[in-house]
């Protein structure tokens, strides 16, 4: 028997399977971290067919963080200016359920909000939507996947009919052009890149476009770098499709059978011809020429994003559009080509699958359908009638709801909305309004914990087995390889409890994590997100394995839609005719830059774990922003110079990067950075929260700024947190 555990990365979509170990002679110092821990081994897991044994700097080195400043016992305070104190999971309990209960008979269960997190595994979820969308009847949780990813299942469902990426990775090997928009693929989502880089190097013929208006280490590897402006991905892809009807490069049979409002769609691209887009975007006709040619005469077209497309006022616009060149080409339903939509976080797909934005039900359900809650009701046991027909609040809409006073509570767990969250200066007001905030994490202190009435301690990756489906919709297993600390929870187990506290025996009588499941497949039967072949006995002897898989089939699903019949009403297709209109926050004379942010390779959204890695630390030591050499000389600012970034909401402070590798008139900061490691760099203290009308996705990856040299200055220091106490 091996004494390596299966189980998988928690950090990024790609979904690397890891094999863990115990620590070997832990009695030896090299084994142990500087506060005395054994460190557990980390390999590649060769088997698991995502990531054929490759692992990245963050995957190798992720169990350093599992004994860094954990948080081991329930904490509760009444008021924000108290100190905590320790009290029992039975008092936590009793405080939770009490004021559920006071809230939902004085307010309404409209008062009561979840925030959960892409870092959840499926069983997290699901409980989590049964008791609040079920039981509560409060339609009111959202996820931090609507930061990331809900502009593509929007764009998914309005084109396709239902959620859901069609592509797997074997496409990044099959593919004869690979173009990516809004994804810095090398840094944020690295083995999948390292797949087609190899596979690129080898056969020149395969041409791989980026668009990005920086010159990222995925740009580097291109044969086409179209570095647009931010804010005109719809003009350049309105501009492609232009020149590919007039050179008569589409697939008029797969248009005429296929799909719908095409006549829409093409009098819109009949305004976006070369010389009109290529001004618009800040490239050359030539090289909107190029890309279009790539594409048109290319027989397997694959088309990847991720938060450079999704987080925008245009997000599903942005997505249908590129979804559009698939479709007028006929590039889907067949190996290397089809739109890939790479997910955030390790289980946002889990997420969508579970119902876990506040539009949701399981099994790819909308809360406006009549029948798809009846469905879950059924299922549920409920009386007709108990869950909302109205969808409930995203995470943004949380905040102005707190801001009215009309929260009576809020509960965030496994995410960081004091870094994360857009105008951030605005959210941590919010915050400080909520008469009670449970916090439910692994780790303290995290900024997000200033602002908690109480706080819960969470088993994390490896401390409890569960389900998680990454971005080619592959199925795997995480099992637990040690104990929770001293008295940390799994998520699941947490929202169980609270549910049997406020009466709900029943429904939450789950023993396992594999009971949980199990119950969660049975609403996925007849979906489209069919999983009721799966189970954690079938994936823990059979390895993982992608849906759809219905049962009684042993059969999973590579690639949606290779019978070109889609899940609309007619079963076709639909093309979006979108227009654009550019950014929610031009650049003006006053604030004359766009700021874009984004990841580093090695760091993970707000260094929650990564911030406690020295290996990691020390990579990417401290926040920067990037300024083209033209702007930094009109400035006066040089190379290695503090500035500060000034927009309409707030401020930060940065020592300056200054490249050729970002367009002239465009910034970038990294978005890691929040109170707890560094002085005044948090990217969206500067960030606005205009968001997607569909998708409701915010626009965080553009907004205007003024720059300020304020003399050369020491950098950022180098936080060092303390051991938690708690």
């Amino acid at each position: 028997m091996s004494e390596f555990t299966k189980t998988l990365c928690p950090y990024c979509g790609v979904g690397c399977g890891l094999e863990v170990s115990p620590p070997a002679q832990a009695n030896k110092a090299t084994n142990r971290d500087s506060k005395g821990n054994p460190i557990w081994r980390v390999r590649g897991d060769k088997a698991h067919p995502s990531s054929q044994g490759m692992v990245c700097v963050k995957g190798a080195t992720i169990a350093e963080s599992l004994d860094k400043n954990r948080l081991h016992y329930p904490m509760v305070r009444n008021s924000l200016d108290q100190e905590f104190r320790r009290v029992s999971w039975d008092e936590v309990f009793g405080i939770i359920s009490d004021r559920i209960q006071n809230v939902r008979a004085t307010q309404g269960p409209e008062a009561i909000c979840m925030y959960g997190s892409g870092q959840f595994q499926t069983e997290d979820y699901y409980i989590a939507q049964k008791l609040m969308k079920g039981c509560l009847g409060s339609n009111n949780f959202d996820a931090n996947s609507r930061l990331c990813m809900s502009s593509a299942v929007a764009g998914y469902i309005q084109s396709f009919g239902a959620d859901g990426p069609p592509c797997c990775y074997e496409d990044l090997e099959l593919t004869d052009c690979a173009f990516l928009i809004g994804t810095n693929t090398a840094e944020c989502h690295p083995i999948i890149f390292n797949r087609l880089e190899k596979y690129h190097r080898k056969n020149r013929k395969v041409k791989m476009i980026v668009v990005d208006p920086r010159r990222t280490p995925t740009a580097e590897a291109a044969d086409l770098h179209l570095a647009i402006r931010p804010g005109t991905d719809i003009d350049l892809l309105n501009g492609i499709a232009h020149l590919l009807m007039r050179w008569n490069l589409i697939d008029t049979g797969f248009i005429d059978d296929c799909t719908s409002n095409f006549s829409a769609y093409a009098e819109v691209i009949r305004h976006y011809p070369p010389d009109v887009v290529a001004c618009q975007c800040g490239i050359s006709v030539a090289d909107l020429e190029t890309a279009a040619r790539y594409w048109g005469e290319s027989k397997h077209v694959l088309s990847l994003w991720s938060m450079g497309v999704n987080q925008s006022s245009e997000g599903t616009a942005k997505v249908r559009t590129i979804i559009n060149l698939h479709l007028m080409t006929g590039q889907i339903g067949q190996p290397g080509a089809g739109p890939f939509s790479l997910t955030g976080q390790p289980n946002a797909m889990g997420g969508r699958e579970a119902g876990g934005l506040s539009h949701l039900l399981p099994g790819y359900r909308l809360l406006k359908n009549p029948q798809h809650r009846a469905e879950v009701e059924e299922l549920w046991g409920l009386p007709p009638g108990q869950i909302s027909p109205h969808p409930g609040l995203s995470v943004w809409e949380m905040i102005m709801a707190l801001e009215n006073d009309n929260v009576g509570v809020l509960w965030i767990a496994a995410t960081n909305p004091a870094v994360s969250m857009p105008d951030l200066e605005r959210t941590k007001q919010a915050l400080l309004r909520s008469p009670f905030t449970i916090y439910q994490d692994a780790y303290y202190p995290t900024e997000t914990a200033a602002y908690a009435h109480v706080l819960l301690p969470a088993a994390q990756w490896g401390e409890k087995t569960g389900i998680m489906t990454n971005s080619e919709r592959r199925v795997t297993l995480c099992q637990a390889f040690r104990e929770p600390p001293r008295e940390a929870k799994a998520d699941w187990e947490i929202f169980a409890e609270v549910g049997r506290r406020l009466g709900f025996v029943n429904e939450f009588a789950f023993k396992n994590s594999a009971q949980v499941y199990a119950e969660f497949t049975q609403l996925t039967r007849g979906r489209p997100c069919d999983m009721t072949g799966i189970s954690h006995e079938q994936l823990r002897t059979q390895g993982p394995t992608q849906w759809p898989h219905p049962a009684p089939s042993t059969q999973h699903s590579k690639r949606l839609y290779t019978d070109l019949r889609f899940p609309t009403t007619d079963g076709r297709a639909r093309f979006g005719a979108y227009y654009s209109k550019g950014l929610a926050e031009p650049p003006d004379p006053n604030y004359p830059f766009v700021l874009t942010t984004g990841r580093l390779y090695g760091h993970w959204h707000t260094q929650t774990r990564t911030g406690r890695i020295e290996k990691i630390r020390t990579m990417h030591p401290e926040p920067f922003i990037e300024i083209h050499p033209r702007d930094a000389a009109k400035l006066g600012i040089s190379d290695h110079q503090m500035v500060e970034v000034r927009s309409r909401r707030g401020k930060a402070k940065f020592p300056t990067k200054v490249t050729k590798a970002i367009a002239p008139g465009t910034v970038f900061v990294p978005m890691h950075w929040g109170t707890l490691w560094a002085d005044d760099a948090e990217a969206n203290a500067l960030t606005h929260p205009e968001s997607c009308p569909d998708s409701l996705q915010p626009e965080l990856k553009a907004c205007a700024v003024q720059l300020i040299p304020i003399g050369i200055e020491t950098p950022t220091k180098n936080y060092q947190l303390q051991s938690s106490q708690l």
